[in-house]
């Protein structure tokens, strides 16, 4: 095992070459650097290799696809958290959906809620609930966060999410994220997947805006891969492809999304980027 201190993209396929791992854990941000691989190098690392797996952040459909295409791997797509380490993940042996985080592990039991805790049908967004022997007993010295985190014995996580009707879940974003402009529920991941999908785009973060008439509305932060991205286009493709309510209202050029060091983008700090229109 050899463990980076850092993510270097620049250098990240040499390491490979050089170390010839067999298994690599990462976050989507690296997935997405490591597209920019030369065909004949993906090829290479991924002959070598048994696994790839992604978590702490959604992987954009568009990057499995794109790097399965170049390496040669579907990448094994999971979910945990701090609080309950590992509770979902897509087969090591079976499908690997696109999109999806996958089923629930072994002794893990997971329920999608409405706003009133009922249970709701699959195909239907709510919130995720979990429950199992992975779940944490409390936080430390927080009985107040501790009491508003559980309703009788179930773990609210606070992600939105669906199960199909063969049972893989999708998570669809954080109840925390949700966008409610005119009335309507928006959750950023959709059209954050759109945008990945745009041949100039690199990465999307969307974020809610506070607007006198509709109370929020989308703004996309968007990183191109070449610096002469043209937001007029971006923005005539999304009026084409989704409601008008999702469609974002500005496009803001960014070097780089703000992340932590688990990979999650920050978006709290977006509100601090200069807009272009």
């Amino acid at each position: 095992m050899r463990l980076l201190e850092r993510f270097e993209h620049a250098t990240a396929a040499a390491t490979m070459r050089e170390f010839r791992p067999t298994l690599f854990f990462g976050v989507p941000t690296m997935y997405v650097r490591l597209l920019e691989t030369p065909g004949d190098v993906a090829r290479e690392i991924g002959a070598r290799m048994r696994l790839f797996v992604s978590g702490s952040a959604p992987l954009p459909a568009q990057v499995l696809e794109e790097f399965h295409e170049r390496f040669g791997h579907v990448i094994l797509e999971r979910y945990g958290m701090t609080e309950t380490l590992m509770n979902i993940s897509n087969p090591y042996e079976g499908e690997r959906r696109a999109g999806s985080v996958g089923l629930p592990l072994q002794g893990v039991k997971v329920r999608i809620v409405d706003g009133e805790g009922r249970d709701l049908g699959d195909e239907q967004e709510g919130e995720v609930w979990l429950r199992g022997p992975n779940v944490f007993h409390a936080y430390w010295r927080k009985i107040e966060a501790t009491r508003a985190a559980f309703t009788d014995g179930w773990f609210k996580t606070g992600d939105i999410g669906r199960r199909s009707k063969d049972g893989y879940y999708t998570l669809c974003g954080r109840r925390s994220d949700l966008i409610i402009s005119g009335g309507f529920n928006i959750y950023p991941r959709e059209i954050e997947e759109f945008l990945a999908e745009q041949p100039e785009v690199s990465e999307a973060a969307v974020v809610g805006e506070a607007d006198r008439v509709r109370g929020e509305v989308p703004v996309a932060y968007v990183v191109w891969r070449d610096k002469g991205g043209d937001a007029a286009t971006l923005e005539a493709r999304c009026k084409e492809k989704l409601a008008s309510f999702k469609c974002p209202r500005r496009f803001v050029a960014i070097e780089k999304l703000p992340r932590n060091a688990l990979g999650k983008v920050q978006k709290h700090l977006l509100g601090r980027r200069s807009a272009i229109q």
